[in-house]
């Protein structure tokens, strides 16, 4: 696995994941009237915040993401 996230990308990926894992993350949630439709969607939202968090987590510090293989990205010299 060899990296291809530069040191600027790492440094935000990091931030993002230490503020979305923090009690400060984005939480959504239904003021007032709400359907099941609705709720599971809300819940799911928030559960992709905490799963893009820790992704990014990840990433921050093995310097390697995965799409950016995909799609011949090389950040490596930034």
């Amino acid at each position: 696995m060899k990296q291809n996230l530069g040191k600027l990308d790492r440094i935000f990926r990091f931030g993002l994941a230490f503020w979305w894992l923090s009690p400060l993350a984005p939480q959504f949630s239904l003021n007032g009237g709400w359907s099941t439709l609705w709720f599971n969607l809300m819940v799911g939202a928030n559960w992709a915040v905490v799963i893009i968090a820790w992704i990014a987590l990840v990433e921050s510090f093995t310097g390697w993401c995965w799409l950016h293989t995909i799609l011949n990205i090389n950040n490596k010299a930034q």
